[in-house]
């Protein structure tokens, strides 16, 4: 098993920026090389873990891991300007209600909207609740032509987790699909519980794909 990275290796360089956004067909092509629609393979923990070292270590104040979708830190959380010049229209904030996160729908005012997550990046935290509504906040703001920044402190463990589950959900795509697409633009590691609760949803939506009916015959 690869050894475990550091604390250190998500540090940001405040020197780098934003990643350069790319169109939607050449974000969808990117992942697709890497992912794969919901397979009847469940990875460990450990396995899982492992993938997650696999990464090279990489950390900018925010990337764009999906089309239209940026997951980063608290630092670009708070530069309103710079989320004006990418055109973010809606913030996902997972560590709402922390010291070190700002984030209410008076900070970003009328023309961003705003779902705050009072998450812990703790093992024990349950972060499961909270999959499918901020899902559904992504995949509305997606659909109706928005942008959305997803973020917590550093934008690796509680924020990376909801946009795994947004995936997932919305795309059908694998746990270790999701991981793996994600991995192409940035480096993620959720905590041990949260990546538990993702194998959880994992399960749970294989099995509601399984007994989905099959289109009548005739």
């Amino acid at each position: 098993m690869a050894d475990r990275k550091s604390s250190s290796a998500v540090t940001c360089d405040s020197q780098r920026n934003v990643s350069d956004t790319h169109s939607e067909d050449e974000e969808k092509s990117a992942c697709e090389t890497g992912c794969s629609k919901r397979k009847s393979m469940i990875l460990s923990l450990q396995e899982l873990e492992q993938v997650l070292h696999s990464a090279p270590p990489s950390c900018r104040h925010g990337d764009e891991v999906w089309p239209n979708l940026y997951l980063g830190d608290m630092f670009m959380s708070h530069d309103k300007f710079g989320l004006y010049q990418l055109g973010i229209t809606h913030v996902l904030n997972a560590a709402h209600g922390k010291l070190c996160c700002k984030g209410s729908d008076d900070f970003y005012g009328t023309t961003v909207k705003y779902y705050g997550v009072p998450a812990n990046d703790l093992p024990t935290f349950d972060l499961s609740p909270f999959f499918y509504q901020a899902a559904e906040f992504i995949h509305q703001a997606l659909t109706t032509g928005g942008k959305v920044f997803v973020h917590c402190a550093v934008g690796v463990s509680r924020s990376a987790a909801l946009v795994l589950a947004y995936l997932m959900i919305h795309h059908h795509l694998s746990l270790l699909s999701s991981i793996r697409c994600v991995q192409q633009k940035r480096w993620i590691f959720p905590n041990r519980g949260f990546l538990r609760q993702l194998i959880s949803l994992d399960q749970k939506l294989q099995e509601e794909a399984l007994n989905e009916p099959r289109g009548a015959t005739f």
